[in-house]
């Protein structure tokens, strides 16, 4: 009788087996977006901690900003122009009010990353509305748009082949780029540059920067482990290989910027450390799927090493200011992860990248995608933000700038009864 009901019950047993499977792709997904969701605090810690204590309030306001715009956009317009239906492999659409539990709220959190990029690099000058606009259009159009070109299944990169597991150019590129017109538009900080030499304007308090970037590993993990879009899979793409070589990247990249910045700099930096981290996790974000634990190893590593010296070339050659390193952390970095696929990308047990017996066709394909996203986000950012120089302006006067954002535009200050220490 036993054996009979064991037999009797096995499609039950094996029906509630793919329900539970199922059920835990779900909750994987829903705990990664708020892991993900949890990375707003770290950019808010690193992006403060890395500017004047003047300024602390506004970024924590841009912040907050950022995910509370970018929910409401998303869900009103931004997936569905990101994962409609419609084939023509540029644009999608599938009406207003779109997507619906864990997938929409995991979804949401990246828009709201790709947004949050911007406001480091233009901290400390630019005016809150101006900010709130651009915000509003980067999560509404400019991201979706270009994200459905690979993500919706159907746009023009998935045929073309174009891999982004987690979004190096999708969300961290087209970001990145971004800040690159922002902070070029928007121009310097009082004092940065003077007479053409490069005056540095240190950050207010390191150590906050420093659990920032912890707080950013950490959701990191959800960030690119929840893009298995369920927990299983097999050990090239589980979620928890995905997680073990993000690890593994952040690691190498962090030590890349360090012995870098201590041989370059003559000092080992912590910044430069902590970008060096940041980049090591940009780096391994479009390949999370398709390294091998020693490519995530290298991609992380050479993305630590990129890093420096693209913060040093931004700053000091092309007179940007970027008041936190966000376009070489995520646009720079954010290309090389994209392209290094096509270096020592495979796909399970076959080798896809050029160095491990691919050939070029996949260095290709990554070169196309990354070089898109870049022109696409430079482009529709410049001209936002030219109307926005037009309309209302771009930065607060002089005399707001130098009493600090905090007060001329929100009226309060992050530490009463302390003076500000430049």
């Amino acid at each position: 009788m036993i054996f009979k009901n064991l037999f009797i019950n096995i499609p039950l047993i094996i029906q509630d087996t793919a329900v539970i499977e199922g059920d835990m792709g779900m909750l994987w997904m829903l705990l990664s977006g708020i892991l993900v969701f949890f990375m707003q605090a770290g950019f808010t810690l690193v992006e403060s901690g890395m500017t004047s204590s003047k300024n602390a309030v506004n970024i924590a306001m841009k912040n907050l900003l950022d995910i509370c715009v970018g929910s409401l956009t998303y869900w009103l317009v931004g997936y569905s122009l990101m994962y409609g239906d419609t084939s023509n492999g540029w644009f999608f659409w599938g009406g207003l009010f779109q997507g619906e539990g864990a997938d929409l709220f995991f979804q949401t959190m990246f828009a709201a990353t790709a947004a949050t990029i911007v406001s480091g690099a233009i901290a400390g000058r630019t005016k809150f509305e101006t900010y709130a606009i651009f915000t509003l259009v980067m999560t509404a159009i400019i991201y979706p748009i270009s994200g459905g070109w690979q993500w919706q299944g159907s746009g023009w990169l998935t045929n073309l082949g174009f891999i982004d597991f987690a979004g190096s150019s999708i969300v961290h590129g087209v970001g990145g780029f971004a800040a690159l017109v922002a902070a070029y538009m928007v121009g310097p900080r009082i004092g940065k540059f003077v007479n053409g030499e490069v005056q540095p304007i240190p950050g207010h308090n390191q150590v906050t920067a420093t659990l920032g970037v912890f707080i950013l590993w950490l959701g990191w993990f959800g960030f690119n482990g929840g893009s298995q879009l369920a927990w299983g899979g097999d050990d090239a793409t589980g979620a928890s290989t995905v997680v073990l070589v993000t690890n593994l990247a952040a690691a190498a990249g962090g030590l890349g910027a360090l012995f870098t910045s201590w041989v370059y700099l003559k000092k080992s930096n912590l910044s430069m450390s902590l970008n060096g981290a940041l980049a090591g996790l940009v780096s391994i974000t479009a390949g999370c799927g398709n390294m091998t634990a020693p490519g995530a190893v290298m991609a992380g590593l050479i993305g630590g090493i990129i890093v420096v010296f693209s913060i040093e070339f931004i700053e000091k050659k092309l007179k940007i200011d970027d008041a936190i390193g966000a376009v070489s952390v995520h646009g720079i970095a954010g290309f090389w992860g994209t392209i290094v696929i096509g270096l020592w990308g495979v796909d399970g047990d076959k080798g896809i990248g050029l160095f491990n017996g691919g050939g070029i066709s996949q260095l290709i394909s990554q070169l196309i995608g990354a070089t898109a996203y870049m022109v696409w986000a430079i482009i529709l950012s410049f001209i936002v933000f030219s109307v926005l120089k037009y309309t209302i302006g771009l930065r607060v006067t002089e005399q707001e700038e130098l009493q600090g954002l905090d007060i001329s535009e929100h009226g309060s200050i992050a530490y009463p009864g302390k003076r500000e220490r430049e």
